[in-house]
């Protein structure tokens, strides 16, 4: 009976785990299944965009459409880059990613540091109040910030996107504090003692523990300025100060858009962000997923 009682509980042991594993492979399959029809959707558009800029302007909204160009014309990349200044635009937009990059790196990790790590009256408070800042939508903003940067004499110039960008992130502070508050007070409760003032343990033991943050962030920042398109807009006016989004705009005419130019020249905007995406990713998961240990 005991052998038997045995065979029957190993028996229901064995069904059990099998319904469970093809239950969890049932799962998985509709996951990938979900994922690569949600890739497909996601990366849609851009093969449509890299395919069009190869085509005849005539083949472009062809009703079906025709996705396979035919012929092959090579020659728009060629032309888009010779029909306006796209060097210059390259440099200015490579000019005001790094910089604002470099400034946003700074003044956020300060920032951020001050908010996590020392103590200052009404700190909670301001620090609630400046994250109440990313619920304010930027076109809210941009009339006094239009003012302003008229008086300040910098309309038409790099400046008015630079300086606006780097010295106010609410996510950037937001971003690094998380990141900080994760580091134990007992590291920096040493360096006091050891006689190290706090520019002292900000540059020589917060900057290094926290470079997954600061890589994330900087990967973000060059993302959102190379690819800006509001504010160039409504701070630049001359050509040669023109970024990459912007001068893509002059393929648009008013009553013609020569489109099969317009989608050679986003493929050749587009080489910067994927190459920086691709080597950063690992940066970007890393640095958002920590973040989250201690809040």
């Amino acid at each position: 009976m005991k052998v038997e009682s045995r065979a029957a509980s190993h028996t229901s042991v064995s069904a059990l785990r099998a319904d469970r594993t093809g239950t969890s492979l049932i799962g998985r399959v509709l996951l990938h299944a979900v994922l690569i029809i949600g890739a497909i959707i996601m990366i849609g558009p851009f093969i449509w965009m890299v395919l069009s800029s190869l085509k005849q302007f005539s083949q472009v909204f062809l009703i079906p459409p025709k996705w396979i160009p035919d012929p092959w014309e090579w020659g728009n990349y060629k032309r888009s880059w010779e029909a306006l200044p796209f060097g210059r635009a390259y440099v200015n937009s490579f000019y005001i990613a790094l910089v604002s990059v470099t400034i946003k790196l700074i003044t956020c990790s300060m920032a951020a540091y001050a908010f996590a790590k020392i103590r200052f009256p009404l700190r909670e408070p301001i620090f609630v109040l400046f994250l109440a800042t990313m619920m304010v939508p930027h076109q809210v903003t941009i009339i006094p910030l239009y003012l302003m940067m008229k008086g300040l004499g910098w309309l038409d110039t790099h400046l008015a996107l630079i300086v606006p960008a780097s010295l106010l992130d609410a996510f950037g502070v937001f971003l690094l504090r998380q990141f900080i508050k994760s580091i134990p007070d007992e590291l920096e409760e040493a360096s006091i003692v050891d006689g190290a003032n706090r520019w002292t343990i900000y540059s020589r033991i917060i900057i290094p523990l926290i470079r997954p943050a600061l890589a994330a962030l900087a990967i973000f920042t060059f993302l959102g300025m190379w690819n800006s398109f509001f504010g160039p807009l409504i701070f630049l006016n001359s050509p040669d100060q023109f970024t990459v989004p912007l001068l893509l705009n002059l393929f648009r005419g008013m009553y013609i858009t020569d489109w099969t130019l317009m989608m050679a020249g986003s493929a050749i905007a587009v080489i910067p962000v994927l190459f920086v995406y691709i080597l950063g990713q690992r940066y970007i998961i890393e640095g958002v997923t920590l973040t989250g240990i201690k809040g």
